[in-house]
């Protein structure tokens, strides 16, 4: 199942999460693939339960990340929308919420299905701990949505 699109692959020049998320929102709702709660509903989530990851453990080398998330109802369909940041953003720390990280790239899940869930965070996983490191680390310091696209297709 394919569940990367180059019609949802984004670079984004933002300050804060919010604006990430009322930016990508807005595209989702234009193309029919999220309801109108989702961006209230996303914001929502991410304050409850952080998706930041610290991404030093796996490759000290490879920025920060978050896979932002809601509920399967206010989504349309099942996708990975990969998000790269033009300068980092405050998301706190899945694991330790307390703490801020610097995510420079998202890969926001939207579950049709929410028992996919899970299953697309491990997919996620897989693909950064098996991608070849040097050409991982230069799809997520690239500012080219179609050569992210790409790769992340080619590889996931």
């Amino acid at each position: 199942m394919t569940v990367i699109f180059e019609d949802t692959t984004y670079v984004l020049n933002v300050s804060t999460k919010e604006e990430i998320f009322e930016k990508i929102s807005s595209d989702l709702l234009k193309k029919d693939l999220i309801t109108e709660s989702f961006l209230e509903k996303i914001i929502e989530r991410e304050r409850s339960y952080p998706t930041g990851l610290n991404m030093r453990p796996v490759n000290p080398e490879y920025p920060n990340i978050a896979i932002p998330h809601t509920e399967s109802e206010y989504v349309k369909t099942t996708r990975i929308v990969p998000i790269k940041l033009m300068k980092p953003v405050l998301f706190n720390n899945m694991i330790d919420p307390s703490e801020t990280l610097e995510v420079s790239f998202l890969f926001m899940i939207l579950n049709g299905k929410g028992e996919t869930q899970a299953g697309l965070l491990a997919q996620i996983m897989d693909f950064i701990n098996s991608s070849n490191k040097n050409e991982l680390l230069s799809c997520l310091n690239s500012d080219d949505p179609k050569r992210i696209y790409e790769f992340i297709s080619n590889n996931f």
